[in-house]
């Protein structure tokens, strides 16, 4: 028993004939004819009576005949699901980001891309960069938007994207009205500034040591809305990305910092593995979002 002899069996029980079996499979009769005979010899059993040159299925037929059709309903229900993956019309994606582009950037970008495969579902969690990283390296997501390092090998970066951090502080502070501030004006000044995990802290400390200043810092802590929610306490000046102080909207005034102190970012995939039609195809709406939100960053890669 092989496939085509199953398939010549079929068309005969659906066309009624094996002249219109021939013709659907565009064959020759007699082809289908020995195509049957050869089914009957391999099973054991009589499937097609022939009285006066016409065919008459048996009853063991259409017992037959009613798995062959649950087969190929299967094979057809397998086709199909095959070109919804294909066509982006049934898959998951998963992508986790750090607050800062959770808040507009990502948003945006989930909802033109479900806007053009509403089939697909999308798994979105927002950590700290150290918490995005350890979702890449153990393959539990598609997708990571963080901040890292260029010397890790454990990740492949796919575009990076740097802007210039600056100081929030709530709107009656004394130096919230200047143009720019310097490490030499935050000297006295109680900061609070992103964990010493992370690469913010690090191009501070080393951006304060140039200048000769020691920072007053009161609290460490990540993300960067945390520190700007007590920064909007009045517990310090924040030294944060330019994003996150706009959602607290008029509690917050922002004033940029010199030295310029970057606050870098990347899209990220794990490492040796291919994307995913579902997650190229998100990457693309990503980037052409940030591409239009240039307060956002240039890209650097």
């Amino acid at each position: 028993m092989n496939q085509k002899q199953i398939n010549a069996f079929r068309m005969v029980m659906r066309h009624g004939s094996v002249t219109a079996a021939a013709n659907a499979l565009n064959v020759s009769q007699p082809a289908v004819s020995r195509l049957l005979s050869d089914l009957e010899a391999s099973i054991g059993l009589r499937l097609l009576l022939r009285p006066g040159g016409k065919v008459q299925p048996t009853q063991e037929a259409y017992e037959f005949f009613e798995e062959v059709e649950r087969m190929y309903y299967g094979l057809d229900r397998l086709a199909q699901v095959a070109d919804d993956i294909r066509n982006l019309r049934r898959a998951t994606f998963r992508v986790a980001s750090l607050p800062m582009v959770s808040f507009e950037i990502v948003p945006r970008a989930v909802k033109r891309y479900l806007d053009l495969h509403p089939g697909v579902s999308v798994m979105h969690d927002v950590h700290t960069s150290s918490q995005v990283l350890d979702l890449l390296t153990s393959r539990q997501i598609d997708l990571g938007i963080a901040q890292t390092s260029s010397q890790r090998r454990d990740v492949d970066v796919l575009a990076a994207f740097r802007t210039d951090c600056v100081c929030a502080m709530q709107p009656g502070h004394p130096l919230a009205d200047r143009d720019v501030l310097t490490p030499h004006d935050l000297a006295d000044e109680p900061l609070v500034v992103l964990n010493f995990r992370t690469l913010t802290y690090c191009y501070m400390v080393r951006c304060f040591a140039e200048a000769g200043i020691t920072p007053h810092v009161v609290t460490e802590t990540q993300p960067s809305y945390s520190a700007c929610g007590l920064a909007a306490l009045g517990t310090g000046i924040a030294i944060v990305d330019p994003i996150t102080p706009g959602t607290f909207g008029a509690a917050l005034r922002t004033v940029p910092f010199e030295p310029s102190l970057p606050y870098e970012f990347q899209i990220m995939k794990p490492v040796d593995v291919p994307l995913s039609r579902a997650a190229a195809a998100f990457l693309d709406q990503l980037l052409s979002t940030i591409a239009e939100q240039p307060h956002y960053g240039q890209r650097t890669s």
